[in-house]
């Protein structure tokens, strides 16, 4: 999504100061294969990916093989661009199997660099590989794929636990632990019904789960298992084969990965609530969550359709030439607070604690 500080949206006037207010200039695709064969030692051609705060390029090389280089927004913090490397660099040594993407070091040993660009401003660049597969957004959404990812999910999670890295405890608007935050930002909506939806819902957020969210286990998390980001096998739309984009990672609750990975799925099924059982109850199978922890999913993922759409629409406003790729997941969100609303609390616990076999 993109990494935004809660500092720069405490006051909406303040939002030019964000990493999310910056535009990326666009690099030549003649830059992108120079940077590729310069610091990297591969010949290829370059062709633009889709991001919304970096300039993102497949290269595919003569020999045939692809990579992803990443050119991020100068207004990134260096360090937290490390700490997506580093994180990266750790899982393939802890569990290999899991299917991120591999960083490849420059000719000098360097798993990322920092060069000058546009009027001198400093851009951290980074080459991975290029993981083949067809989005899960573009398919057809199964309860296979809610077995996957929550299966996936807790993997990763699992990989990640013993990980630290200095950076990890930056704040940003899209962990959901710092869901006031971006109130400001509900005065944008311009409806009146949807606007008292999402201060209904961050009120209860801060009611029920942000008091409690203190107490839990916390580790560094992905924080952004989206249809967007997963990959699946083109001949066997069940089967997962790439998690992408870690460009969100933060120290934060455990179980706000499973909110934010489970909140995808509420379009997924006749009862969007059953679908979130089948995610929680994958995840939980692999890497057990606690009754305390499952109690607080309900106020979790309302709070991040709030944050998507205070975020997203606010952005999509300012960025109108990029809001399509903006608001990719607002209408979604606004349908989730809005069966959120139909469904009681404790009716939602009482279902996920019994999809985790802690009650019959």
């Amino acid at each position: 999504m993109g990494d935004v500080p809660i500092d720069a949206i405490s006051q909406s006037d303040q939002l030019g100061s964000s990493i999310l207010s910056v535009a990326a200039e666009a690099i030549p695709l003649a830059q992108a294969e120079q940077l590729t064969s310069r610091y990297f030692g591969i010949e290829g051609r370059a062709s633009r990916l889709t991001s919304e705060r970096d300039q993102n390029f497949k290269i595919v090389a003569a020999n045939g093989r692809e990579y992803a280089l990443r050119v991020t927004n100068h207004a990134e913090d260096p360090e937290v661009n490390d700490l997506q490397v580093s994180a990266l660099l750790h899982v393939e040594r802890v569990d290999p199997g899991i299917p991120v993407p591999r960083v490849f070091h420059t000719l000098d040993g360097q798993p990322h660099l920092r060069l000058p660009f546009e009027q001198g401003r400093l851009r951290a660049v980074r080459l991975l590989s290029y993981l083949p597969g067809t989005p899960l957004n573009t398919v057809a959404h199964t309860a296979a794929h809610r077995q996957e990812l929550g299966t996936h999910l807790a993997r990763l999670d699992r990989a990640l636990r013993d990980f630290s890295h200095h950076a990890a405890g930056h704040e940003l608007a899209w962990d959901i632990q710092h869901a006031s935050g971006i109130r400001p930002l509900i005065g944008h909506i311009p409806d009146a019904g949807q606007r008292a939806l999402a201060e209904h819902f961050l009120a209860a957020f801060e009611t029920h789960a942000k008091p409690a969210l203190l107490s839990l286990r916390a580790q560094i998390i992905h924080n952004d298992l989206n249809f967007y980001n997963v990959l699946v096998d083109p001949n066997a739309h069940d089967r997962l084969v790439g998690i992408l984009d870690f460009g969100d990672m933060v120290h934060s609750p455990l179980i706000v990965d499973v909110a934010v990975g489970a909140s995808y799925h509420m379009n997924t099924a006749d009862d969007p609530w059953d679908a979130v059982g089948d995610f929680v109850a994958a995840y939980h199978a692999v890497s057990p969550l606690e009754r305390d922890e499952i109690d607080l999913l309900y106020d979790l993922i309302a709070a991040r359709f709030v944050v998507t759409v205070a975020i997203t629409g606010w952005r999509a406003e300012r960025y109108p030439e990029n809001s399509a790729y903006i608001l990719k997941n607002n209408a979604t969100a606004w349908r989730g607070l809005a069966h959120l609303s139909t469904l009681q609390r404790d009716e939602a616990q009482r279902r996920l604690r019994i999809a985790c076999h802690m009650e019959s």
